[in-house]
Formats: C-alpha cells, structure tokens, sequence
C-alpha cells in the first residue's frame, strides 16, 4: 500500500509539473517572435526523439544508431494516412505511432538477438539504405518526397495566431503527453524490468524476465515514440523527403542523447536545446570570423564532436545525473 501510495503521488506530482510547463509555454508563446515559435516546435520534436532514445539505450541497453530511419518511417505513415486516408491531423499522428511501433516490433525481433555493435552496425544500416529505398517508389513521392500539412489554426484563436505558433503548440503539447507516457513507463514494472535486463541479463533471466520479450517491448515502445517525432518534424517542415531523413539526423540524435545524459530523462530537454542552438551559433561564428560558406557548413559538425567528446570525459552519465550525485556527496 505504501509503494502505491508513492507512485500516485509520483503521477500526480508529475502531472502538475506537465500541466505547468504547458502554461508556460501558452504564455510565451504570446511574446516570442516567429522564428523563435520555429524554434521552440523544433526543440519539442527534439525531445520526443531524443526520449525515445534514452528509452531504448539507457533503460534497455541497446544501441541505436539509425534512430533517424524510425523518425522517417513515422512521418511518411502521417503523410500517407492523410493523403490517401483523408484521417484527421489527430488520426494522423496516432497512425505514425501505430505504424511506426509496427515496424519496430519487426526489427526488435531481430534485435533481440543481437547486441553491442552488431545492433548498432544493423540500425545504422537501416539509416543508410531506407532514403534510398523510399525514393524508388512513385507513391512515396520520390526524391521530392510527399507534402504533410496540419492546416492552419483555428480562427478562434484569433488573427494574430500564427502558422509557426500553431506548430508550436501542436509540438508542445505532443511532446508533453508523450514525456508524460515515457516517464510513467519508466517508472512502472517494465522500466524495472529494462534496468534488470541491462545491469545483469542473467541474473534478470532467473528471475523469471524473459530477455527477448523484453527487448522487443522496448524496441516496439521507443519505436512508436520517434514515429510522433517523425510526423511532428514533417509538420514543421510541410514535406517528407528522403532528404529530410539524412544520417546525420541520426547521428545529431544520438549526439544529443549523450549531451541529455542517456541512463536519465530529466536531461532531454538540454540535448533538445543545444542541437537548436549549435546550427545558429555556428553561423554567427562562421560570420564573425570568415564569412564563407564551407565554414558554415562544417563548424555545427565540428561543435557537435566537441560537445560531444567533451560530455564523456567530464560528464559520460550526464550533466543531471553529475549534479545529482555532486549534491549526494
């Protein structure tokens, strides 16, 4: 009775805290231009990506470096299921989790009997190969790729209401149910389970846990979530393409997880922030010094391995998980 009660008091604490982070962001959303409304959507996308991410690396131990193919998966199954299914835009994401969660079911079969670099090396693959295998089929649009629109905002919002505020609000409050959905997960018998079966897989396995099955959830659940990062990202960018998808998103995602800290979700928010950050810090940089545009091109990259190899040396669980355990001691 007593872990009961705790639990509801988890949840209900972490509803109010949900509930006002969404005020706040009602209310600056009022106050924020455009460009920052473009933004704050694309950090929200962020989140939902890189929380998946952290579901499956951190919780489960396995190793995803072709998250990006999953987010692609997700945002043509949106943009299908509104073309040819004339579903509702509410319909539409649900689809992209649906069928994302589908196809992630699929390749956790196979997952789970892989493991280390062997997993991570077949993800990437996938990456790599499913651009180029969505471009063949005319259905799918090709090189140009298929529109995904979520229309513009209701009138009653008023005429000041912008399109970009409109995605900001679809992303925000999309990715809020989800982190939502996440941290309860984690917090319930199967987040127990994943940190077993990641700790010590046999002593998980005499207790009764089923290895596969559990790899498996854990694939089809964080499957499902980058699938609503996917159909959110092809919101914001009105298109699904091939070149939407590339690997270096993959590679960002998973950048931006090791910066979030990837055994911990109270930290999603800062990798979400600091891959919206480095292209824009990039470029007043690249201006400042030279100007040119190969520089513009290649410093975001350089910034992301710096970040990156600086996050595992002073900080490889996270600059949250740091804090915590600065705090502990």
């Amino acid at each position: 009775m007593v872990v009961v009660h705790k639990l509801q008091n988890l949840r209900f604490r972490t509803a109010i805290g949900f509930s006002f982070i969404g005020l706040f962001v009602f209310f600056l959303s009022n106050i924020v231009d455009e460009w920052r409304s473009f933004q704050g959507a694309t950090v929200a996308v962020y989140v939902v990506a890189i929380a998946s991410i952290i579901l499956l690396t951190g919780y489960s131990g396995q190793i995803s470096l072709g998250h990006g193919a999953l987010l692609a998966i997700g945002a043509y199954a949106a943009a299908l299921a509104q073309i040819y299914a004339h579903l509702p835009i509410w319909l539409c994401f649900v689809t992209a989790v649906l069928v994302t969660a589908f196809f992630g079911a699929l390749l956790g079969v196979a997952a789970a009997r892989l493991s280390g670099p062997y997993l991570a090396g077949t993800t990437l693959a996938l990456a790599v190969g499913l651009p180029s295998i969505a471009s063949q089929f005319s259905f799918l649009g090709g090189e140009q790729g298929i529109s995904f629109s979520v229309g513009w905002p209701p009138l009653s919002l008023g005429s000041d209401f912008t399109q970009y505020k409109w995605f900001f609000w679809i992303a925000t409050i999309a990715a809020l149910i989800m982190m939502w959905f996440v941290r309860n997960i984690l917090h319930s018998r199967y987040g127990r389970m994943w940190r077993a079966v990641k700790s010590n897989a046999v002593a998980a396995e005499l207790t009764g846990i089923r290895i596969g099955a559990s790899k498996v959830l854990a694939f089809t659940i964080s499957s499902g979530v980058a699938g609503l990062a996917g159909a959110l990202l092809a919101m914001i960018t009105n298109n699904v393409s091939p070149s939407a998808f590339p690997l270096a998103l993959s590679f960002s995602l998973a950048t931006g997880a090791v910066l979030s800290g990837v055994n911990t979700l109270g930290g999603v928010m800062i990798g979400s922030l600091a891959l919206v950050a480095i292209p824009e810090i990039a470029s007043s940089a690249s201006n400042l010094w030279s100007g040119s545009e190969n520089t513009a091109m290649l410093l975001p990259e350089l910034i992301v391995s710096a970040l990156l190899i600086l996050t595992v040396f002073l900080a490889p669980k996270g600059p949250i998980e740091k804090l915590r355990a600065r705090h502990h001691r």
